[in-house]
């Protein structure tokens, strides 16, 4: 038998959209000789379909999809996921369900077992797990129906195996559908995990799965195929759409792990934030730019190159924004930044403004020399108001530049660096922004040297560096990884070189007490195993003591 993967991009909700996708896979697995083809987890929906689930007709009229895919695999069998009814379990009568069409007709579903209720999944909210799994005779194969995380049992502890369970049922061959989103180093993980499901259980597997940017979320692709001795035959692509036969009589021959041409550290970094920003604009259908406030610094650079990659130059602003403690080579490599990506600039001069701030504040608070910290935040919220007047006027959307590093320990001024729709680099510590700016640079010279060798500096204050206010980068990136990827309490952290346990404990306590300003800032793209967002849920309002 000949199979095909197709990892496809949909978009939640699109129904319609999401079947012909399926058709247009089926038709081109077809006319490459291939007699099933496989597709994504809930493709049909989306993933994650998150409460349009409970929205009325949303699941009849995805059923109604799946009805109209029928015709399509009279001419090769599907295997796709989708939702149906179900049984009512733990109070949910739906169930995320791998789907096989063939023959013009449903011949065959499996449900999902385990149902993930941890970082971004919320599956149990919605559905409810089979009573039994068993294989399905097709073609003189017995197949395995699996979704995602039923591959994912070890080391995760869960009461039962779906795959081993099938395999004890004589499956020749397991096919997991997926939605398994990404972060940095992921698609490796992925692959050591279901070679070792498939060796264990000696057990060929096929795994398919989804691709494209969904808020938050971004799906890779990066689909593959196992034998039974958990040796790599087949790996799709990273970040884009793609469509690979497999002969399940001649196989290819194993692939080495480290031979494949993948993206790795940064350069994935690069290519997933890229994706990411692009389906951010294109599955929203927003408006035809985005705007950046510039400040000649290494994260606004870097948050410009990557929009540049994914929209296009000619969609891409930037806005200098001087004021009165700017210098003049931030000014310069701002400028310097345009002309390498392409990217139009433009230059407002807060002065004025922050002059006219400053005699309120008198009239408000009595003159005196210096204002401290409210006359900084004044001058990022005079920029922040700035953007979004060409957010408003041109229909831009604003992307804001802080990194995860700054938002974890609240470096950053509400309503002024945190305005926006999209925080690009949120879930990217600063090490790692760094990171990307050395690779931006790996052909040419895009972002300035001197931004990425300078002292990072806010530039609120007259001779301000970051490291007047915070520990350097490196420790501060040291501690935070443990604490929130590692969720480590502060006496439980490796203390970093430079650090002391006081330090780290402070560290901690402002990692805990800025919460209330990342529920406010924007929506931050997920680029590591814990991310600001769906998938970190802590009060605000707590006194846990966080030694």
């Amino acid at each position: 038998m000949r199979i095909a993967l197709a990892q496809v991009n949909p978009l939640v909700g699109d129904l319609a959209g999401n079947r012909r996708l399926v058709e247009e896979a089926a038709a081109k697995a077809a006319a490459g000789g291939a007699q099933l083809v496989l597709l994504p987890e809930l493709v049909l929906t989306g993933y994650p379909p998150m409460d349009l689930l409970e929205r009325r007709g949303f699941v009849e009229d995805q059923l109604r999809e799946l009805v109209a895919l029928e015709p399509a695999s009279q001419r090769i069998a599907i295997a796709l996921g989708a939702v149906l009814p179900a049984e009512r379990r733990n109070g949910k009568s739906l169930a995320n369900c791998a789907v096989l069409l063939a023959g013009g007709r449903r011949v065959a579903v499996q449900a999902k077992t385990l149902l993930p209720t941890y970082d971004v999944f919320d599956e149990n909210r919605y559905f409810a797990p089979p009573s039994q799994r068993s294989v399905v005779e097709f073609e003189g194969l017995r197949l395995g129906l699996t979704v995602c995380e039923d591959g994912w049992a070890e080391p995760l502890p869960y009461d039962s195996d779906p795959t081993g369970e099938l395999a004890s049922q004589g499956a020749d061959l397991v096919l997991n559908l997926s939605a398994s989103p990404w972060h940095v180093g992921k698609p490796a993980q992925r692959r050591a995990r279901f070679a070792a499901l498939a060796k264990r259980h000696r057990v060929p597997i096929a795994f398919c799965n989804q691709l494209g940017g969904n808020d938050e979320l971004t799906f890779d692709g990066g689909s593959f195929f196992v034998d039974a001795g958990g040796r790599l035959r087949a790996a799709l692509p990273l970040f884009e759409p793609a469509l690979e036969r497999i002969d399940l009589d001649a196989l290819p021959a194993p692939l080495r792990e480290d031979a494949l041409p993948e993206a790795v550290g940064a350069a994935q970094l690069e290519a997933g934030l890229v994706l990411a920003i692009r389906d951010y604009f294109r599955k929203q259908q927003l408006p035809p730019g985005t705007v950046i406030g510039l400040s000649g610094g290494i994260d606004s650079a870097v948050t410009a190159h990557l929009a540049a990659l994914a929209l296009g130059p000619d969609r891409v602003l930037g806005v200098l924004m001087p004021g009165p403690f700017s210098s003049a080579h931030s000014v310069e490599d701002a400028l310097a930044l345009g002309r390498r990506l392409g990217i139009e600039t433009r230059t407002v001069d807060i002065a004025p403004v922050y002059q006219q701030y400053r005699r309120i504040f008198a009239d408000l608070f009595g003159a005196r020399d210096d204002y401290g910290l409210t006359q900084q935040n004044i001058q990022s919220r005079i920029r922040g108001a700035i953007l979004m007047a060409i957010s408003n006027e041109e229909r831009r959307l604003v992307l804001a530049t802080g990194n995860k590093s700054e938002l974890s320990i609240g470096y950053c001024t509400l309503y002024g660096d945190t305005v926006g729709g999209l925080a690009v680099l949120g879930d990217v510590y600063k090490r790692d922004v760094y990171a990307l700016a050395r690779h931006a640079n790996r052909s040419g010279e895009r972002i300035p040297a001197r931004s990425i060798d300078k002292p990072p500096s806010a530039e609120l204050a007259a001779d301000q560096r970051d490291e007047d206010d915070l520990p350097p980068y490196a420790v501060l990136d040291a501690v935070l990884e443990q604490a929130i990827e590692g969720g480590r309490g502060a006496d439980a952290i490796e203390v970093p070189p430079g650090a002391d346990r006081a330090l780290v404990r402070q560290i901690v306590r402002l990692l805990d007490r800025n919460e209330y300003k990342r529920r406010q800032a924007p929506l931050v793209l997920r680029t590591s195993p814990k991310a600001f967002g769906s998938g970190r849920r802590l009060p605000i309002v707590q006194r846990y003591d966080a030694d």
